[in-house]
């Protein structure tokens, strides 16, 4: 079994690509149905699709193997009963939400939720005002920084949020040696 998480439409549409040539796809789905976040059209193609099996109301609540993925724990949202599953693959498609609700509010963010970073930020350029123009993936607030899915403009792929945590680290190192340039002066 393959099993594709999420209920939007980028997962419906991996669901029926991986259908193509598994033998059984599970889209596993947190809330109730597809029809809540999905297009109608790909509703009716997966409902169409004899490899596609749709459960609502279900999250992986782990993954196991030993140098591959053998098996998940699926949770029932509604009961909290657990299932084993032997699965040999597992894609994660849950969306591009922010998920930033616990930062403090004087981060700027997009329309929707996304963290505003370096020169997407309003007022950027500081040089009339003497403060240092923000790191490329600086907030607002001086000293946080963001990467991934929850900066606004960001690719939302698991590799590019990598490759951004690894371009953020010099960055924090700047950032400290602007701060410790800036104390001794």
């Amino acid at each position: 079994m393959r099993s594709s998480v999420g209920a939007g439409n980028s997962a419906g549409q991996a669901a029926i690509y991986l259908a193509r040539s598994a033998r059984s796809v599970t889209l596993l789905v947190r809330g109730d149905s597809l029809a809540k976040s999905m297009s109608d059209y790909l509703v009716k193609e997966i409902k169409a699709t004899p490899a596609v099996r749709v459960r609502p109301q279900t999250e992986v609540a782990a993954a196991r193997g030993d140098r591959r993925l053998t098996e998940l724990v699926l949770r029932d949202r509604r009961t909290g009963s657990e299932e084993t599953v032997p699965a040999a693959a597992l894609f994660v498609m849950i969306g591009a939400t922010s998920h930033a609700d616990s930062l403090p509010g004087q981060i700027a963010r997009d329309q929707h939720g996304f963290i505003l970073t370096g020169r997407d930020l309003t007022g950027a350029d500081h040089a009339a005002t003497g403060q240092p123009v923000p790191l490329p993936l600086e907030t607002s607030m001086p000293g946080v920084f963001a990467v991934g899915d929850v900066r606004a403009g960001s690719v939302k792929r698991v590799a590019s949020a990598v490759g951004e945590g690894s371009v953020a680290i010099p960055q924090v190192h700047q950032h400290l040696l602007r701060q410790a340039s800036s104390a001794a002066s």
